[in-house]
C-alpha cells in the first residue's frame, strides 16, 4: 500500500506511438498528494494523449502508470472513476436535456454499491442507495452555488454554469485526483476567477489533488503548485510556476525562437 509520502500519480517514462507517429516520447513525472499540477505545452505538445492515457482511452507501448503506488495498466476504462481519478473535458460531455441535479448524480454512480439485480429489481437497498446519491448530489450543488440552477436542463444554461455542473459532476465521483481538461475554454475574465476558486477549494477543502492541463497560462502559474511542460511529446522542463516562467526550453516552445534571441 502506497505510504502518505508517496506520489498519489507517477507517470514513468510513457511513450505512445500512432503508426509513425510518437506522441509521447519516454515521458515521466509525479503528481504529490494534495498538489495542484499543471501540464502545459503548445498544441500537439502530448498533453490530451497523456490525459487519455490517465485515463485508459489510449493504450501505452512503453512505460508504466501507478495511482497510489499501483500500476493501472491493465485496468479497464470503466474501472478508473472508482480507482479515484474524475475527469473534466474540453468539449462539455454531459446529457443535455437532463437537469442539473442528474447530470451530478451520473457522476456519484461510481460510488453506488448497488448491484446489477438489485438495481434491476428495484429492492429497498437501492431506493436507499439512490436517496444517499441524491443527498450527495445536493451537497455538491450546494457547495457550488448551483442550487438556483439545480431542475433546469443543463442545456438552458449559460455556458460558464454548465462548466460548474461538469465540475460538480467530477465531484461527485470523490475523486482523489480530479484530471481537468482546459477548464478555462470559452470563459470569460469573470469566470476565469471562479475557476480558479474552484479548483483551489477541490485542493484546500476537499483534500483533492488536481492535475491541470489548460492553454490559459495565466490560470496555470496562478494556481498550480507545480508544473510540466510538454513539448513535440517530451517533456522539457518540469518545477515550480517561477522556475517554468523563466526556463528558456519553455520560452521557446511557446515564442518558437530562442530566449536570448
Amino acid at each position: 500500500m502506497a505510504k502518505s509520502s508517496d506520489p498519489l500519480l507517477s507517470v514513468r517514462g510513457v511513450t505512445v506511438r500512432f503508426g509513425g507517429i510518437v506522441a509521447l516520447d519516454g515521458v515521466g513525472f509525479d503528481v504529490k498528494r494534495g498538489d495542484i499540477c499543471g501540464l502545459i505545452g503548445p498544441n500537439g505538445a502530448g498533453k490530451t494523449t497523456l490525459f487519455n492515457c490517465l485515463s485508459r482511452l489510449y493504450q501505452y507501448q512503453e512505460g508504466d502508470i501507478l495511482f497510489e503506488g499501483r500500476s493501472i495498466t491493465n485496468t479497464p476504462t470503466h474501472q478508473i472513476a472508482g480507482l479515484g481519478m474524475g475527469r473534466t473535458f474540453q468539449n462539455l460531455a454531459m446529457f443535455r436535456t437532463m437537469p442539473v441535479r442528474e447530470n451530478v448524480m451520473v457522476g456519484a454512480h461510481c460510488r453506488s454499491s448497488a448491484g446489477f439485480l438489485a438495481s434491476a429489481l428495484w429492492l429497498p437497498s437501492v431506493s436507499a442507495e439512490e436517496r444517499r446519491l441524491r443527498e450527495r448530489a445536493d451537497s455538491i450543488i450546494e457547495d457550488l452555488k448551483l442550487t438556483p440552477f439545480r431542475d433546469r436542463p443543463v442545456a438552458d444554461l449559460p455556458f460558464g454554469t454548465q462548466k460548474r455542473v461538469e465540475f460538480a459532476r467530477a465531484l461527485a465521483a470523490e475523486p482523489k485526483l480530479l484530471l481537468l481538461d482546459e477548464p478555462a475554454a470559452g470563459l470569460n475574465h469573470e469566470e476565469l476567477g471562479e475557476l480558479a476558486g474552484l479548483i483551489r477549494h477541490a485542493r484546500d477543502e476537499l483534500k483533492i489533488t488536481v492535475l491541470l492541463v489548460e492553454h490559459h497560462m495565466s490560470l496555470v502559474m496562478d494556481v498550480s503548485d507545480h508544473i510540466v511542460a510538454l513539448n513535440f511529446g517530451r517533456k522539457i522542463a518540469e518545477g515550480t510556476p517561477e522556475h517554468i516562467q523563466k526556463h528558456p526550453d519553455v520560452i521557446e516552445a511557446y515564442l518558437g525562437a530562442p530566449a536570448d534571441a
